[in-house]
């Protein structure tokens, strides 16, 4: 089986955004450093994926005419393997990246970036349907806090709970940096 790390979305466009939250990115940054370290270390291919939508303007910051469409300020630098730029939640709609995985022989995906309950939960469900083994790993992924249809404050953590629970077993294998490691071939 042949492992590939799919880093979603860990860009600056997100800092422009009313919702973000500098509380949890040391956290982000350091385990999202240990995943790169060990796929570096392995020779796992690293395949970032940034998100574009909306007007393309200078103060849309997921516009790629913002200059913000870029890997997030203390992320450390990696050779991607492959780059492809998103217009959708799932990174393997209409990026090329389904294409690119199949001609490489990756049937095992490790998911990590932001927003855990948006675009890595698309995309982990989407590549389970697809056919690919996926290890989740909650704890390299950030999201921010939402408020729910009754008006109460939905926390990041309560949101990584809950992708945890909807993807166990069902869509995928919730692993630590560690665990998805050591599973990697």
């Amino acid at each position: 089986m042949h492992t590939a790390l799919i880093l979603i979305d860990v860009q600056e466009s997100f800092r422009h955004r009313p919702y973000w939250s500098e509380a949890e990115v040391p956290r982000l940054l350091e385990r999202t450093h240990a995943l790169l370290d060990g796929c570096q270390a392995r020779g796992i291919p690293v395949v970032r994926i940034l998100h574009t939508d909306g007007p393309e303007a200078p103060n849309n910051p997921f516009s790629r005419v913002s200059g913000l469409v870029r890997p997030l300020e203390g992320l450390q630098a990696c050779d991607a393997a492959a780059e492809f730029l998103k217009h959708r939640h799932s990174a393997l709609v209409g990026t090329g990246l389904p294409i690119w995985l199949r001609q490489h022989g990756i049937d095992r995906l490790i998911i990590a970036g932001i927003r855990t309950e948006q675009c890595c939960e698309t995309t982990a469900r989407h590549a389970s349907d697809e056919g690919f083994e996926v290890d989740y790993v909650t704890e390299a992924t950030l999201t921010f806090a939402m408020t729910q249809p009754d008006g109460s404050l939905l926390s990041p953590r309560d949101l990584m709970l809950r992708t945890e629970t909807v993807l166990k077993d069902r869509f995928a294998t919730i692993a630590t940096v560690g665990e998805a490691l050591e599973r990697a071939h």
